[in-house]
C-alpha cells in the first residue's frame, strides 16, 4: 500500500471522509520545503473556506452578538494557535511531507506549518467534496474549540483586562518582556503584566510574546478578581 492509499485510509478513520482524489490530499499535506506540488495554494483556498464555515456557525449560534463580538470569536477560533492544536490532536504531523531542513529543525511540530496544513486540508475537502462536505468535516474537527458560551464570556484576558481598567477610568496595563530563551523554533517568552494604579502585577511564560502576555493578563485578572469581584469581566 503506497502513501496516498494509507493517507486515504487515515482520512476515512480520522475524519470520516473517503477522498475521491487522493493526490489532492497528498498535496494538502506537502510543505513547500518538500518540493512541488505543495500546499500553499490549497492553504489560501482553505483559509477562505474555513473563514466562511466558522462565520456561519457563529452567526447562527449567537443571534444577539454584534459584528465586533463575532469577529473576535472567529479570530480566536481560527487563530494559528488554535488550528495548530487541533491539527496536533488529529495526528496531522505524522502525515506532513517536509524537506530535510524542516525535519531536522522540528518543522512537523511548528505551529505555522500545522495550522497551514489544516487550512490546506480544508481546501482539499472543499474541492473534493464541496462546501457541505467541508463544513461537516471541519465542524467536527473544530468541535473541541467551538464556543458554546456567550460571546462576552469568551473575550481574551488582555481584552477583558483592558476593558475593566477603561471602565474604571484607569491607565492601561504595561507589558514588558523579561526574557526570551530557547532555540529559534522553540522560544519561551517571559512577560510581566503590571497595573500600577491597582498595585497588581504578574509574570507568565509562553511560546510567543502574545501568548505570554495573555497568560500574564489572566493572572492579573485573577488577582483583581480575588481582591474585588469584577462586574462584567
Amino acid at each position: 500500500m503506497d502513501r496516498t492509499e494509507r493517507l486515504c485510509g487515515w482520512l476515512r478513520e480520522t475524519l470520516g471522509y473517503t477522498p475521491r482524489n487522493g493526490a489532492l490530499f497528498e498535496r494538502a499535506l506537502t510543505h513547500r520545503s518538500a518540493g512541488t506540488p505543495h500546499n500553499e495554494r490549497l492553504e489560501f483556498l482553505g483559509d477562505a473556506v474555513l473563514g466562511l464555515i466558522t462565520a456561519q456557525y457563529l452567526f447562527e449560534r449567537f443571534e444577539d452578538a454584534d459584528e465586533g463580538q463575532l469577529s473576535r470569536l472567529r479570530a480566536r477560533l481560527v487563530s494559528g494557535e488554535s488550528l495548530a492544536q487541533l491539527a496536533g490532536s488529529l495526528g496531522l504531523s505524522e502525515w506532513l511531507a517536509l524537506g530535510p531542513g524542516e525535519i531536522k529543525t522540528g518543522g512537523a511540530q511548528r505551529e505555522s506549518i500545522l495550522a497551514d496544513a489544516l487550512e490546506a486540508l480544508c481546501g482539499a475537502l472543499y474541492l473534493d467534496g464541496g462546501l457541505a462536505v467541508a463544513r461537516g468535516v471541519m465542524l467536527r474537527v473544530l468541535a473541541p474549540a467551538l464556543p458554546l458560551d456567550t460571546p462576552t464570556e469568551l473575550k481574551d484576558p488582555k481584552t477583558r483586562l483592558q476593558e475593566l481598567l477603561q471602565a474604571r477610568g484607569l491607565a492601561l496595563p504595561r507589558y514588558s518582556v523579561e526574557s526570551v530563551e530557547g532555540a529559534l523554533h522553540a522560544q519561551v517568552f517571559r512577560v510581566t503584566c503590571e497595573v500600577q494604579p491597582l498595585a497588581a502585577a504578574a509574570s507568565a511564560t509562553g511560546s510567543s510574546r502574545r501568548r505570554a502576555e495573555q497568560a500574564a493578563a489572566a493572572l492579573v485578572l485573577a488577582q483583581l478578581d480575588a481582591a474585588q469581584p469584577m462586574d462584567g469581566a
